[in-house]
């Protein structure tokens, strides 16, 4: 039959002569493995069934994020999903083939062999995706073959034969909608009772790449497969965004956008925070008695972990645009724009997207240069995907900006000094990234080009359902991962401005361990304009950059003069302009963070490269807040 409508409720068709349930009659928990070709809509599955009831991780020994997610059974037997990386074939050529090919054979120590598997296919792209179906079939476990994207498939005109493709794959086939949610009980269906499958006639092209992509249009063919037509829309904005003129323009311009919506928005909601944090601190520990249990919960550690709690609206506000771009399509076309200039530096678009992802983090950032084949190339990514902004340097950035910039409007008041500020740091960091690449590139990691291709999704809206369900994944990440580190800075950091005691009572804080910690920093980053204050914010702030605000917070709030001030305002009171600018310059270079210099190591297999990179950061930052100070020194005191 040919599917004509979707609204009747879901479609799976499962082959004849297979019907064999293999459902555990031990009453244990089933694991189940989702695996697909990039694009085909498989995290969006994911999220869709599993919501907030999902982890990250890493797999053991490699880089590779392992994702979990848990759903219930209509009998109450938990069902575990496994989201496997998205890649094409299961060759071991790179890491995420490598990992997807021994998690479906239970090869990996921990984690559990899945019992059946749910194959996700682009059904606008069917016969390119059909390819991986019969390397997963040769595992032989129970297997459904979801094409998603129904609703595009349906709306474009495109239509297909599911009878006949259950038959010709061996496997049961549902066509779904990933983002609205239609055939989801397909899908449910099949987790809570696999169905057993033979896929016999897709074994015999399992080693050949070009015999399994003929088997693959001979499916095609022979179910009857009606590819959709073109879609209007992507062919009319693919004309305009990837214009060689237009494309960048537009790209700046989103960027722009992206930028003064952080700062509207987000500073706002950020002044509201504030205020809520600080009332609740006085209400949780401003009635406890004056002494040290209410400077430590109420100075130490309360104001330590607000003063960085505050910019969780901004941080949100960056990954939800992030999501759009994403979600919709776009970012793939910011890779292509990007590559006219990669190549220019002697790297390509396939660098871009570990770059993108390092304005998130550049820990998962190096861990996505396993895509890369080039090692040399591989290397250079590595070594300047720190100098990407990423989202603990936010925090920093927005504090000091806030503080030092005023708030004056352009472009009819569509673009202000502070998003402009935000963006020049955001450039600084790009350019610093080129530069040392070119340099690279030119001398001991010089290499030979290879081309650039990547696959373009369709542009789609994006899934609200996703977006929320990413945004709190971060929010938890960043709160939980941050605030464990801030927490423990902060305890620290509170017994040392408590000693040394002097009969019974702490000193002055200048004179307390930490203030002499301080003076010990202060002659080395004097000629930067920072004081002592500043210098224990840059030592903590090894550890992760984003310390140095709750480090700020801390000393701050136990500091008698500067207590009752908001940080904005004790910063004020201890930085120059001049100074104020060199230490975002400072933090716009330096590789202020131990867990990158962990997966440097891990990646490069030596600690030569983490060294150097760590040694250049940190020179390049030296200088350039030196250099920083001195040009704003001049031309503010002229």
């Amino acid at each position: 039959m040919k599917l004509v409508s979707l609204g009747e409720g879901a479609s799976c068709h499962t082959p004849a002569a297979e019907t064999q349930s293999t459902r555990n009659g031990n009453g244990r928990g089933r694991t189940i493995a989702l695996i697909g070709p990039p694009n085909s809509g498989k995290s969006t599955l994911f999220n869709r069934l599993t919501m907030l009831r999902q982890k990250v991780a890493n797999y053991p020994g490699v880089t590779v994020e392992q994702r979990t997610g848990r759903l219930a059974g209509s009998n109450g037997q938990e069902i575990v999903l496994i989201d496997l990386p998205g890649i094409y074939s299961l060759n071991a050529y790179s890491e995420d083939e490598e990992v997807a090919s021994k998690a479906l054979r239970g090869e990996i120590p921990g984690v559990a062999k899945p019992e059946a598997v749910v194959v996700v296919l682009d059904s606008t792209h069917l016969e390119r995706h059909l390819t991986i179906v019969p390397p997963v079939l040769s595992l032989r476990l129970p297997t459904l073959v979801l094409l998603n994207m129904a609703d595009e498939l349906e709306v474009r005109g495109g239509s297909i034969d599911l009878v006949k493709l259950a038959g010709s794959i061996g496997a049961p086939v549902a066509l779904v909608s990933a983002k609205k949610g239609t055939g989801m009980e397909a899908v449910s269906r099949f987790c809570e009772q696999p169905v057993a499958t033979n896929g016999r006639d897709a074994l015999h092209v399992l080693q050949n790449v070009p015999a399994c992509q003929k088997w693959a249009n001979r499916v095609g063919r022979d179910s009857g497969y009606r590819a959709p037509r073109e879609s209007l829309w992507t062919k009319r904005l693919d004309n305009l965004l990837l214009h060689p003129f237009w494309g960048p323009a537009i790209f700046v311009l989103v960027v722009m956008v992206v930028f003064q919506s952080v700062f509207s928005l987000g500073q706002p909601l950020s002044n509201h925070l504030q205020e809520l944090l600080n009332e609740a601190g006085r209400g949780l520990f401003g009635r406890l008695p004056e002494g040290w249990l209410q400077s430590l919960l109420l100075n130490g550690i309360w104001r330590g972990l607000a003063s960085i709690l505050v910019f969780l609206p901004q941080i949100l506000l960056l990954f939800f645009f992030i999501g759009v771009l994403e979600d919709t399509g776009y970012l793939a076309r910011a890779a292509l724009i990007a590559d006219r200039t990669m190549n220019r530096i002697g790297l390509n678009g396939k660098s871009f997207v570990p770059l993108l992802s390092a304005y998130a983090c550049a820990v998962p950032a190096i861990m996505a240069t396993r895509t890369i084949e080039d090692k040399r190339d591989r290397i250079a990514t590595i070594l300047i995907a720190p100098f990407m902004t990423c989202s603990a340097r936010l925090p920093i950035y927005t504090l000091v900006i806030a503080a030092f910039v005023p708030e004056r409007k352009y472009l009819g008041g569509l673009f202000g000094m502070r998003a402009g500020a935000m963006l020049g740091l955001y450039v600084l960091g790009f350019l610093a990234a080129l530069v040392t690449a070119s340099l690279l590139k030119s001398s001991v990691l010089k290499s030979s080009g290879m081309p650039f291709a990547m696959e373009l999704p369709e542009y789609r809206r994006p899934s609200v359902r996703s977006l929320v369900v990413r945004l709190v994944d971060r929010c938890k990440v960043f709160v939980f991962n941050a605030g464990v580190v801030i927490l423990i800075v902060a305890l620290v950091l509170w017994v040392m401005t408590y000693l040394p005691l002097t009969d019974g009572k702490p000193p002055a804080i200048d004179e307390s361990a930490i203030g002499h910690l301080g003076r010990w920093i202060e002659p080395v980053i004097r000629p930067l304009g920072f004081n002592w204050k500043v210098g224990v914010g840059l030592f903590t702030s090894i550890f992760a950059r984003e310390v140095i605000v709750g480090t700020f917070g801390t000393i701050y709030g136990v500091d008698p003069a500067t207590r009752s001030l908001s940080l904005q305002e004790a910063l004020q009171r201890d930085l120059t302009p001049a100074a104020a600018a060199a230490l975002v310059v400072f933090f716009a270079f330096a590789l202020q963070c131990t867990s990158t210099l962990a997966v440097v190591r891990r990646e490069t297999n030596s600690w030569t490269w983490p060294a150097v990179q760590f040694g250049y950061m940190a020179l390049l930052a030296y200088l350039g807040a030196w250099v920083t100070f001195w040009g704003f020194s001049r031309w503010l005191g002229g």
